[in-house]
C-alpha cells in the first residue's frame, strides 16, 4: 500500500509540474494575444478613420464633378449657340485653324466676361462693406458728437461754480505774484534731502581731513623756519623769518573755522528741510570763514617767498637745490591763486541766500562747474609741490651739516604735503562724481510761475511747511466719541447741581491734607520724644544702679538695700538721695527745630539736648539716605527707559526707510507689471490682426485659384470636345 500510495504521489507531482509549464506558457500566450488584439483595434480604429477620411473626400470629389459636369453641359450649350451663330454669320465652311481662332478669341472673350464680372462683383462687394462701414463712422460719429455737448455743458457748469467759489471765497490769487507764490509749500523730495545729507556729511569729512592737513602743513613750516637756515637755538633768526613765524603761529585761528563752518553747514541740512542755493543760510558764514583764510595765505605769501629765498641765498645751497625752491616758490603761487578761485566761486554760490539778484539761476551750472575745474587744478599743484618739495628734501639729506631736527621736520612736512594732496585728489573726485546733483535744477524752483526765490520767503515757506505739516498730524487724529444729547443734558444738570456739593468737598479736602500734614508731624515729634524719654529712662536706671553701689560701699551691712528698703515702706533713704541729687542738679532748657525740653544734668554725664540733637540727626540721615537711594533708583531706570527709547526710535527709522524702500520697489515692480501686460496685449492683438489677415488672404487665393481651375478646366473640356467634333466631321 504505502509502495502504491507513493508511486501515486510522484505520477501526481509529475501530473503538477507539466501542468504548471503549461501553464505558464499559456498565460505567455494569452499576453501575447491580448497586445496583439490590442494592435489589431488599434489598426481597426485607424482604417475606420482613413476610410471615413476617404468616404468624405469621395463625397466631396463627387460633388466637385457633378458642378462640373454642369458647368461642361452649359459650356457646351453656349458653344453649340456660338457655333450656330458663326455658320449663320459666315454662310460658308471655312478652314480648321480659322475655327479654332474663332473659338479661341469666342474662349478669351468668354473669359474677359467672366474676369469683369468678377471685378465689377467684387467692386460691388467692397462698395456694399465701405458703406456700411460709412454708416457705422455716422453713428458713432453722432454718438460722439452728443457725448461732447454733454462733457462740454457739463464743464461749462463746473467752470461757472469754480468761478462764483474763487471770486466770493478766494481772497486773492498766490500764482499771480512770484512774492505770495514763493510762499507755497513745495512738494518735498525726500530722496534729494537724503541726498543732500550725505553729500554734506562726505564733505564735513573731507574739510576736516583737508583742516587737518593744512594745520600740520603750517606748523611744521613755522617750526622748519625756526631750526634752517639758522637755528633759533644757537643764534638769531632774521626778522623776516621771525615776522613770518608770528603770522604762521596764528594758522590755527583762520583754519579751524573752516572745520566748524562746515559742520554747521551739515548741521542746518535735514531730512524735513527744503536744501537749494537759496535756503542754505549757512553757506554765507563758510564762506566769511573761507575769506579769511584765503587773506591768511595772501598775507604770508611774500614771506614764504623771500624765506626760500634766504634759503637758496645761504653758503651751502647748491644749484639743484636752488632749482627746486624756484619751483616751489612757483608753486605756492599758484596754490594762493587757486585759493583766491575758489574763494571766488564759493562767494558767488552763497549770493542766493542773502542777495539772489546778484547770481541768476542759469549761471548755477557755470559757477559748479568751474569749481570743479579749481580743485582739480589745486590737486595738480599739489602734487607737483609733492614732488618737488621730495626732491627738495633729498637733496638736503646728502649735505653733511643737516641734523636730525631738520630731517624729521622735513619728513613731517612731506607727510602733511602728501595727506594734502591725497585729500585734494578726494576732494575733486567727490566732486566730479556729484556735480550732476549739484547742477540739477531743483523742484521748488522749477516749478511754473516761481521766480528768484528770496531768502526770507524761503524761511517763511519752511515755517508754512511745518505748520502744515503739524496741520496734518493734527487730522489724522482720532475724533473723540461724542455723547449723547439726553445723557450731555443730563450731565449737565448734575454738573450745575454738584458745583457748590464739589466745591465744599474741595475745601474740605484741602483741610483735610493740612490736618495730615500737622499730624505727621505732631507723629514724628511724639516719636522722637519716645526715643528720648525710653533712652532717659535707661540713663536713670543706670545711674539708680550706681548710687544703689555707692551706697552699699559706704554703708557695707548697715543699711538695707533700695529693694528692702522699698518693700519695707522705708524710702526715706531715697527720698534724701532725690533730695540731695536734685541739690545737685539744674533744670536745663533746650530748644531746637523738633520742640522745648527741660532736662537736668550732672558734671560728669552728657547732656540731654546733645543726644536729642544727635538722635534727631541720625534720624534725618536715615531718611536722607533713603531718599538718595530711591533717587539712584529712579535715575537708572530712566536712564534704562532712555536707553531703550532711543534704540526703539533708532528700530522705527530703519523700519521706516525699510518700509520705504520696500513700497518704492513695489511701485516699480508694478508699474513693470503693468508694462509688461500692455506689451503683452499689444502683441496678441496684432498677431490676431496679422493672422486674421492672412487668413482672408488665404481664402481669397484659394477662391481665385479654385475659379482658374474651374475655368481652365472647362477650356480643356470644350476644346476636346471641339476636337472629337472636328475629327466625327
Amino acid at each position: 500500500m504505502a509502495a502504491d500510495l507513493q508511486a501515486k504521489y510522484q505520477k501526481l507531482a509529475q501530473e503538477y509540474s507539466k501542468l504548471r509549464a503549461q501553464n505558464q506558457v499559456l498565460k505567455k500566450a494569452v499576453v501575447d494575444e491580448q497586445g496583439h488584439g490590442t494592435s489589431l483595434k488599434e489598426e481597426l480604429q485607424m482604417k475606420d478613420q482613413s476610410v471615413r477620411k476617404l468616404q468624405q473626400e469621395m463625397d466631396s470629389l463627387t460633388f466637385r464633378n457633378q458642378q462640373l459636369a454642369k458647368r461642361v453641359a452649359l459650356l457646351q450649350e453656349e458653344l453649340v449657340t456660338t457655333e450656330a451663330k458663326v455658320k449663320k454669320s459666315k454662310k460658308g465652311a471655312d478652314s480648321p485653324a480659322q475655327m479654332n481662332q474663332q473659338r479661341q478669341s469666342v474662349f478669351d472673350e468668354d473669359l474677359q466676361n467672366k474676369i469683369e464680372e468678377n471685378e465689377r462683383l467684387h467692386k460691388q462687394v467692397k462698395s456694399h462693406s465701405l458703406e456700411r462701414e460709412a454708416k457705422d463712422c455716422r453713428l458713432r460719429a453722432e454718438e460722439c458728437q452728443q457725448q461732447l455737448k454733454n462733457v462740454h455743458a457739463d464743464l461749462s457748469r463746473r467752470l461757472d461754480q469754480s468761478t462764483n467759489i474763487i471770486q466770493e471765497k478766494l481772497p486773492f490769487n498766490d500764482t499771480r505774484l512770484a512774492e505770495y507764490y514763493t510762499l507755497d509749500v513745495p512738494i518735498h523730495d525726500r530722496r534729494h534731502q537724503l541726498k543732500a545729507r550725505d553729500v554734506s556729511g562726505q564733505a564735513v569729512a573731507f574739510c576736516q581731513d583737508l583742516v587737518g592737513a593744512l594745520l600740520n602743513f603750517h606748523t611744521y613750516t613755522e617750526q622748519r623756519i625756526q631750526i634752517y637756515p639758522i637755528d633759533s637755538a644757537t643764534d638769531v633768526i632774521s626778522p623776516l623769518n621771525q615776522k613770518f613765524s608770528e603770522y604762521l603761529h596764528e594758522n590755527a585761528s583762520y583754519v579751524r573755522p573752516l572745520e566748524e563752518g562746515m559742520l554747521h553747514l551739515f548741521e542746518s541740512i535735514t531730512e524735513e528741510s527744503v536744501t537749494t542755493l537759496e535756503t542754505v543760510v549757512k553757506l554765507k558764514p563758510f564762506s566769511e570763514v573761507f575769506t579769511s583764510y584765503v587773506c591768511f595765505l595772501k598775507k604770508i605769501l611774500p614771506y614764504q617767498l623771500k624765506s626760500l629765498e634766504e634759503e637758496y641765498e645761504h653758503s651751502l645751497c647748491t644749484v639743484n637745490l636752488q632749482a627746486r625752491n624756484m619751483e616751489l616758490q612757483s608753486d605756492m603761487q599758484k596754490v594762493t591763486a587757486i585759493f583766491e578761485k575758489l574763494q571766488v566761486y564759493i562767494s558767488l554760490l552763497a549770493l542766493p541766500s542773502t542777495n539772489p539778484e546778484m547770481l541768476l539761476q542759469t549761471n548755477y551750472n557755470v559757477v559748479f562747474t568751474q569749481l570743479a575745474a579749481c580743485l582739480h587744478s589745486l590737486h595738480d599743484v599739489m602734487k607737483d609741490i609733492s614732488k618737488h618739495y621730495s626732491q627738495k628734501v633729498s637733496l638736503e639729506q646728502e649735505q653733511p651739516t643737516i641734523t636730525q631736527k631738520l630731517k624729521t621736520t622735513n619728513d613731517c612736512i612731506l607727510s602733511s604735503i602728501v595727506a594734502l594732496s591725497n585729500v585734494t585728489g578726494k576732494i575733486c573726485t567727490f566732486f566730479s562724481n556729484n556735480l550732476d546733483f549739484f547742477t540739477a535744477p531743483s523742484m521748488y524752483s522749477s516749478k511754473k510761475g516761481m521766480g528768484v526765490i528770496d531768502p526770507l520767503s524761503a524761511e517763511c515757506m519752511l515755517e508754512n511747511k511745518k505748520k502744515a505739516a503739524a496741520y496734518i498730524k493734527s487730522l489724522k487724529k482720532s475724533c473723540p466719541e461724542s455723547v449723547p444729547y439726553d445723557e450731555a443734558l443730563a450731565n449737565r444738570k448734575a454738573i450745575l447741581s454738584s458745583t457748590e456739593s464739589r466745591e465744599g468737598l474741595s475745601q474740605q479736602v484741602q483741610q483735610s491734607q493740612e490736618k495730615i500734614t500737622k499730624l505727621e508731624q505732631e507723629k514724628e515729634h511724639w516719636m522722637l520724644e519716645a526715643q528720648l524719654a525710653k533712652i532717659k529712662l535707661e540713663k536713670e536706671n543706670q545711674r539708680i544702679n550706681d548710687l544703689e553701689n555707692q551706697y552699699r560701699l559706704t554703708h557695707s551691712g548697715q543699711m538695707p538695700s533700695i529693694d528692702s528698703a522699698q518693700a519695707n515702706g522705708s524710702n526715706s533713704t531715697i527720698e534724701d538721695l532725690d533730695c540731695v541729687e536734685k541739690d545737685s542738679k539744674e533744670p536745663v532748657r533746650s530748644t531746637s527745630l523738633v520742640g522745648m525740653l527741660s532736662t537736668y544734668m550732672n558734671d560728669n554725664e552728657i547732656p540731654d539736648e546733645e543726644s536729642r540733637e544727635h538722635l534727631i540727626k541720625s534720624h534725618y540721615m536715615m531718611r536722607v539716605a533713603d531718599l538718595t537711594s530711591q533717587l539712584q533708583i529712579a535715575d537708572s531706570k530712566s536712564v534704562h527707559f532712555h536707553a531703550e527709547c532711543r534704540a526703539l526710535a533708532k528700530r522705527l527709522a530703519l523700519a521706516e526707510r525699510s518700509r520705504e524702500m520696500l513700497s518704492e520697489e513695489l511701485k516699480v515692480a508694478n508699474h513693470n507689471i503693468v508694462r509688461l501686460q500692455d506689451e503683452l496685449t499689444t502683441t496678441k492683438r496684432s498677431y490676431e490682426d496679422q493672422l486674421s489677415m492672412m487668413s482672408d488672404h488665404l481664402c481669397s487665393m484659394n477662391e481665385t485659384l479654385s475659379k482658374q481651375r474651374e475655368e481652365i478646366d472647362s477650356l480643356r473640356m470644350g476644346t476636346k470636345g471641339n476636337a472629337k467634333k472636328n475629327r466625327s466631321r
